[in-house]
């Protein structure tokens, strides 16, 4: 084979080569704008969404993860301590749980007190020792109730009276005016004593009209002096004094 042969032999396999990369780029296009043909342009208008402050609402106990109070008050650290304290105790899985509890815990507790301070201002004031409330000082040398109540057949009420009226104490001689009045009726059995009775208990016991209407008029005097609360001067003392004594004369056996 000459040289003329081998030339024509190597173009001939060039133009194969040329005619196959034609073709391959050929195809390559017609895939290219099937493909392009085939995907959807969307050409509709696009609403801008707008997305709320996502630190306000996120930033409750349930998503804290760290806590730190080192820079804090003592009530912050106080009610951290109890958090924790109430998460140990009753095995809470987070730190959110226990910080709810001890919230409750703490409000359940506020109510609690202040239903005591106004259970005892009540009873104070019943009791007629809460003058403090108002503002008004009690008298410093009364007797307790309970040490002359309960013991009125022992006490000596004659010397108790005459230092109250020493003293210029009128409503404390008053008041012990009135349980003598009460221990003496008791023991001529005109009442039954009782230091859980009241003055209206005692009326209606009493069976003798006249011996009401003294015991009205004297129990009258003793509720608006002591516990009216109203301080008196030597003559409105002396009236009440005469009423009493006069009273405990005519009942005495």
């Amino acid at each position: 084979m000459n040289k003329l042969n081998y030339l024509y032999i190597i173009l001939f396999f060039f133009g194969m080569s040329f005619n196959c990369n034609a073709f391959s780029i050929d195809t390559v296009e017609m895939e290219a704008q099937t493909l392009q043909d085939s995907v959807y342009i969307d050409t509709e208008s696009q609403d801008k969404r707008e997305f709320e402050n996502l630190n306000e609402k996120y930033n409750s106990d349930e998503f804290i993860y760290e806590r730190s109070v080192e820079n804090s008050g003592w009530w912050s650290r106080f009610k951290q301590w109890l958090s924790d304290f109430f998460k140990d105790l009753f095995n809470f899985n987070s730190d959110a749980k226990a910080s709810d509890f001890t919230n409750i815990a703490l409000k359940i507790f506020y109510v609690v007190i202040f239903l005591l301070v106004v259970y005892f201002i009540v009873k104070a004031i019943i009791n007629k020792e809460g003058n403090w409330v108002f503002g008004k000082s009690s008298d410093k040398s009364i007797i307790p109730v309970t040490d002359i109540e309960n013991n009125i057949y022992e006490t000596d009420f004659k010397t108790l009276i005459n230092t109250a009226e020493s003293e210029n104490n009128y409503r404390l001689a008053i008041r012990y005016y009135y349980l003598w009045l009460l221990k003496t009726m008791s023991k001529e059995e005109i009442i039954e004593y009782d230091v859980e009775k009241t003055n209206s208990d005692y009326y209606f016991e009493i069976k003798q009209e006249d011996t009401k209407k003294e015991f009205s008029y004297t129990s009258y005097l003793y509720n608006y002096i002591w516990y009216g609360e109203f301080d008196i001067d030597e003559p409105q003392f002396n009236k009440a004094k005469k009423a009493f004594t006069h009273f405990l004369n005519s009942i005495k056996g």
